[in-house]
């Protein structure tokens, strides 16, 4: 039996795991689905202050207060740095390190410096406009339960120096047709995906799909998920 512990991406919640999540437990394992403050069925505790630090004391205290151990951590998209800066503070909890078309942070960066800069200053004249000036809507804005995603944690910098983190198994799951769903964003996810098919230290696999594996291809991520478990050797 295996712990998963699934994190969500911009813009929504916990409840976009719903269908890998019940196929998952179906399968005999535990899943944990967190939704970060201030989004989803969180989004009344949103303030202006909630950063990237935030969504990761998000998840730190569920993996210390249901006591959690040897989980199977997956970061999709913007969580990818989520669960990175969860493994800097727990790794002693955490038995693999999953991207899911996800951001890879290297040390001293923020997502922000990964894209391009007409982009950021589009995304922080956006929230300027639209959100007060921390907030960014979804676009479109009646999209099924989307809430507002919060700015600073796309600008906020990780730091990362934690060997026993480092050592931590990991595998990047890239979707190669994300950019149809996010266009430019996708940028970051397809270079990460790049350095990880390329290096020693990674598991790489490909899901034939666009950046929204949850929705697209759930039973195909379930299996996936489930055989990255059961392997131990590199894939």
């Amino acid at each position: 039996m295996a712990t998963y512990v699934l994190c969500q991406g911009g813009w929504a919640g916990g409840w976009q795991w719903q269908e890998v999540a019940s196929l998952l437990r179906a399968d005999g394992h535990v899943v944990y689905t967190p939704t970060f403050t201030g989004l989803g069925e969180r989004v009344h505790l949103a303030h202006p202050d909630i950063d990237l630090h935030t969504h990761i004391k998000d998840v730190l205290m569920m993996l210390k207060y249901e006591d959690l151990q040897d989980v199977t951590l997956v970061g999709y998209s913007g969580s990818g740095p989520v669960i990175s800066g969860v493994a800097e503070k727990a790794a002693e909890r955490i038995g693999h390190l999953v991207y899911l078309d996800a951001f890879v942070l290297e040390d001293g960066q923020s997502m922000a410096d990964q894209l391009d800069p007409a982009i950021v200053a589009g995304l922080k004249e956006a929230a300027q406009r639209y959100g007060d000036g921390w907030r960014l809507p979804h676009d479109p804005p009646d999209a099924d339960r989307r809430t507002d995603q919060p700015l600073k944690p796309i600008l906020t910098r990780l730091v990362i120096d934690n060997p026993a983190a480092a050592a931590l198994p990991r595998t990047f799951l890239h979707c190669p047709h994300g950019a149809q769903h996010i266009g430019p964003l996708h940028a970051p996810i397809a270079r990460a995906a790049a350095r990880a098919h390329a290096s020693v230290r990674w598991r790489y696999r490909e899901l034939n799909t666009g950046h929204i594996p949850i929705w697209t291809a759930p039973r195909m991520l379930a299996e996936l998920l489930l055989e990255l478990h059961q392997t131990k050797e590199p894939l």
